[in-house]
């Protein structure tokens, strides 16, 4: 009961302290059409710029690094002119979000926003494998697009995908003002020893810093992050992780968000709010229920939005 109390006070806070639509100011000085940004001599606030030949594409500035980062927002095609949920989308691995994933995301009825984080895609800069200034980039993109008409902040969650969940996480628990209302995290490894398959140093094609490098990873670690997050945080793992040789990870985060007193916490459809034995793990989704990933992050996504009104 006294959950559900810091819930229902959380969403009066967050949705109480945001602009209408309305009263929604896009930022000035965009340069002319087809002009690419530059990085700025110094951070400043966070900006964005359309170039003219990509409609539903901004620059925004990670106000960390000065960088601008290249932001797609696609609509969804079955809407009626009024604002649907938003979701913003992190991307696994050091890559970039799929776009086709985006557009299966837009097609269920939610505006997709996604983007390309320092060193990746089409964005400048350099790769920072989701640490501190990655996690900088992802919240200056949210703030950022939580001010555009086409986006209903009232209504915005954050999704990761993998590795996704280490630069998530960390921007939640580092900027704990941003107008996110849940988290939803898939299959994420939740610290260096899942990241790296076992401190193996070289996973995915992706060289990791050595695991005894604990000043490095002190920046890249969910489960660092996780007991800090101040807003409902859902778990999704299949029954076979896309990566880890077990299910470990999620159960260990799952205890770690619920014992840290994050608001609500569940894992896949289980009652919120609970813990598990590691030595005896329940039934994850199965691979044919959990194959078609866009479509389970939208079911439990418009469920939350649900819990949430």
């Amino acid at each position: 009961m006294k959950k559900m109390i810091l819930l229902t006070a959380l969403v009066f806070l967050l949705t109480a302290c945001a602009p209408s639509n309305s009263e929604k100011v896009a930022p000035e000085n965009t340069p002319q059409p087809g002009e690419i940004p530059e990085i700025a001599t110094s951070p400043p606030q966070a900006t964005f710029i359309r170039p003219g030949d990509e409609p539903g594409t901004y620059w925004i500035t990670n106000t960390s690094s000065a960088v601008p980062l290249y932001t797609q927002i696609l609509q969804p095609t079955n809407t009626d002119g009024s604002p649907s949920p938003a979701l913003i989308l992190i991307p696994g691995g050091t890559g970039a979000i799929d776009r086709n994933k985006a557009q299966r995301l837009a097609d269920a009825g939610f505006t997709v926003i996604f983007f390309d984080p320092d060193g990746r895609g089409q964005s400048p800069g350099m790769e920072d494998y989701n640490g501190t200034i990655h996690q900088d980039g992802l919240a200056s993109v949210v703030r950022a697009v939580a001010a555009l008409p086409e986006v209903d902040e009232t209504r915005l969650g954050m999704v990761s995908f993998s590795y996704g969940v280490t630069m998530a996480s960390g921007a939640l628990a580092r900027h704990p003002d941003l107008p996110i209302l849940f988290y939803i995290d898939w299959e994420g490894p939740v610290n260096r020893f899942y990241t790296t398959v076992g401190c193996t140093g070289n996973t995915v094609r992706i060289e990791w810093q050595p695991c005894d490098d604990n000043e490095w990873w002190a920046e890249r670690e969910a489960l660092t992050f996780i007991s800090d997050l101040q807003i409902p945080y859902q778990r999704l793992q299949s029954e076979k992780d896309h990566v880890q040789p077990t299910n470990n990870h999620a159960i260990e985060i799952v205890n770690a968000a619920v014992a840290g007193g994050v608001p609500w916490v569940r894992l896949n459809d289980y009652p919120p709010n609970q813990t598990y034995d590691i030595d005896n793990q329940p039934a994850m989704y199965a691979e044919g229920e959990s194959r078609d990933t866009e479509a389970l992050i939208a079911r439990h996504a418009l469920e939350i939005f649900e819990i949430l009104k």
